[in-house]
């Protein structure tokens, strides 16, 4: 378990970048607020991209193609039954590319078996508790050295 400064926030993002291949899904797991929206847009600009990440709650999938890894951002806040998510196409987004999706559970016990699970818990001083769980995919990988505070 680490404890995260919004900045160390980005660095965990740049790493979390550095490590994604074709084919990675990153299931952020944690409460509304948790900075899992955070977390994903600092992955984001580590991989180059310079525009707005909105959150992508209401539109539920956001795609990022123009990257060199292509990156599909997905929020399955609003899914009600798992049955939904076979016409977001979220399978296809891993051909070549990565799935950064936040609210995972929605999608069932079963869903990404290969994902590395990332937890992000607020602290009472503002930081975010971020546990994990890896997968055999990801051994190696993740967690990455980081810098102690």
């Amino acid at each position: 378990m680490r404890q995260l400064t919004e900045a160390e926030m980005a660095d965990v993002g740049a790493a979390l970048a550095a490590a994604l291949r074709p084919g990675d899904v990153v299931a952020l797991h944690g409460e509304l607020g948790a900075g899992k929206t955070t977390l994903a847009r600092a992955v984001l600009r580590a991989l180059g991209h310079e525009g707005e990440v909105p959150s992508p709650s209401f539109a539920i999938v956001q795609p990022y193609d123009r990257l060199a890894l292509p990156v599909t951002h997905a929020d399955l806040y609003r899914v009600e039954d798992p049955g939904e998510l076979e016409e977001l196409g979220l399978d296809e987004a891993l051909d070549g590319g990565v799935l950064l999706v936040e609210w995972p559970e929605r999608a069932g016990e079963a869903a990404w078996p290969q994902a590395l699970r990332l937890v992000l818990t607020p602290a009472p001083d503002g930081r975010r508790a971020l546990t994990w769980e890896v997968p055999r995919s990801w051994e190696g990988r993740w967690p990455p050295p980081l810098p102690r505070p």
